[in-house]
């Protein structure tokens, strides 16, 4: 988590970053902690850094702490805002301008680890739904080819092998040619499911119709497309433990 603490005063920075790093709501979380004197120094932090929450005082010499959380919706992201202040009558305002929570000097451990701990709480939320986000994108994969790129869903992949230096996809219905190599189309295929059988050839085992066996003491993959795979020999063994062979 990325903190940003702005206030005039240098001891009340220093007793805000101190109650900061000792909460144990960030026992278990790496945090960078910076710190800024006014709103000029604040926003080149702001500009550089993309900092998750920000304890703002509200009376920053001549300037005010409002007038900097109003920016903040100018950027293509909105840090959380607690304003840490001296001043317990604006505690309306700062919730109308959408802070997470209003602490009021001189500060206390509790106050400010309620304060983090509705911050992480989001935090985490926010980074649950990119994750989900990001595997809703990777359950797909875009081949392309030599007009156009198609998108196929990774677990209606069958088999890839390689023949002269073309990658054939296969699904239950059709038969993609690229220019990519195995080695790429293994380091996205990331689910249990896919398994390398042979240095040309990565299957879906959960596809695997019938098992024969082959030449020099190898065996013959029929999946359910009816393509014909060879496992290679060095993979033998361990297509043997996965399919419990």
């Amino acid at each position: 988590m990325k903190i940003l603490v702005v206030d005039d005063e240098p001891l009340a920075r220093t007793e805000l970053s101190y109650l900061i790093k000792k909460s144990p709501v960030l026992k278990k979380q790496k945090i960078k902690l910076y710190q800024a004197e006014d709103v000029k120094e604040a926003q080149g932090i702001l500009l550089k850094y993309k900092v998750d929450l920000l304890f703002l005082d509200i009376s920053l010499n001549e300037e005010n702490g409002f007038e900097l959380a109003d920016e903040l919706k100018q950027l293509s992201y909105s840090p959380m805002i607690v304003f840490a202040t001296a001043y317990d009558d604006y505690a309306v305002k700062a919730f109308d301008v959408g802070a997470l929570d209003y602490v009021l000097k001189p500060f206390e451990q509790e106050r400010i680890d309620q304060a983090l701990t509705k911050a992480a709480k989001i935090l985490n939320t926010k980074d649950n739904n990119l994750k989900q986000t990001e595997q809703k994108k990777s359950d797909v994969l875009s081949i392309e080819l030599e007009d156009r790129n198609v998108i196929v869903k990774k677990l209606e992949i069958v088999a890839a092998t390689v023949n002269n230096g073309i990658l054939t996809i296969e699904t239950n219905k059709q038969k993609y040619e690229t220019r990519k190599t195995l080695a790429w189309l293994k380091e996205r295929l990331t689910d249990s499911c896919f398994m390398q059988v042979h240095r040309n050839a990565i299957v879906n085992i959960e596809d695997i119709k019938e098992i024969q066996p082959w030449f020099n003491h190898t065996l013959l993959l029929i999946m359910v497309n009816d393509a014909k795979i060879q496992v290679g020999r060095s993979y033998r063994k361990e297509l043997n433990e996965r399919l419990g062979m």
